[in-house]
């Protein structure tokens, strides 16, 4: 008998990104324009910009990772916690090397800088990832699949 395992819908997996995305950015915004001596806005335009491009690459990364999950007959929400860490290094590894150019354009710095700020910002993020992530899959669990036992 093939084992049927339950995955997040895509309703909740737009829920988490948004939620993770949204709640992350109000504390990187604020710190990143007193760090950088800029205003608001145009840090805040950069981490829309940031933002956006994590909330698709975290989509499919989270997609895939899930998916692969549950081919082991495991749903998300039970992960354990050595999962979760490489689940959350991979997914912010995925990031920095894809916000590399866009740090150095926007901020007007040399590739050894960005990689460091990123790097020091990556350091928090995954620390951030790990705890959001707990404490979403025990806000909203994946529910068990129910079967249906009887006669066919």
């Amino acid at each position: 008998m093939k084992q049927t395992t339950a995955l997040r819908s895509g309703k909740d997996r737009i829920r988490y990104t948004v939620a993770f995305e949204a709640s992350l950015m109000a504390v990187l915004i604020p710190a990143g324009a007193l760090f950088f001596d800029k205003g608001l806005i145009d840090i805040g335009f950069l981490g829309a910009i940031l933002v956006v491009k994590a909330m698709v690459i975290g989509l499919v990364y989270n997609g895939i990772f899930d998916w692969l999950e549950a081919k082991t007959g495991r749903v998300s929400s039970d992960r354990p916690p050595l999962l979760r860490v490489l689940h959350a290094a991979g997914f912010e590894l995925s990031l920095v090397t894809t916000s590399l150019p866009i740090l150095c354009w926007w901020l007007q710095l040399s590739v050894l800088q960005a990689l460091t700020i990123d790097l020091a910002v990556t350091s928090f993020v995954v620390a951030y990832t790990y705890v959001f992530t707990l404490a979403y899959d025990r806000l909203f669990p994946v529910a068990p699949l129910r079967v249906q036992l009887g006669s066919t």
